[in-house]
């Protein structure tokens, strides 16, 4: 076995990070992202909401969030996601994360 082989996977690494560091809301993004791409959705969603909950001003997560709740199937889940999300760029002046989110709003009817 090579020592590429026994290396951590970025998603190990991300755990250690979020463990040392749980208040970094980019480390934790990063996780919830990892896990979605994994597919491993149901963590994600764990770590979107435990993002959310300890930094709901986090915008980026809102989109990515309420997207993974699409793929599960939960649109109504996920249309309250958004709306949050529309709310939290508006505070945070961010107009294009606020266009993005309610595209995607727009397009669970």
């Amino acid at each position: 076995m090579s020592d590429q082989d026994q290396s951590p996977s970025r998603l190990e690494i991300l755990k250690t990070m979020v463990a040392q560091n749980p208040g970094n809301s980019f480390v934790r993004y990063g996780l919830a992202m990892e896990y979605r791409k994994s597919g491993d959705l149901e963590a994600a969603l764990a770590e979107f909401g435990s993002l959310m909950a300890a930094d709901p001003n986090y915008v980026p997560a809102y989109f990515h969030w309420g997207q993974t709740l699409e793929h599960l199937g939960r649109s109504s889940d996920a249309r309250e996601i958004y709306k949050k999300g529309v709310e939290a760029a508006a505070r945070a002046g961010d107009q294009h994360a606020r266009s993005e989110i309610e595209g995607a709003l727009a397009l669970l009817g």
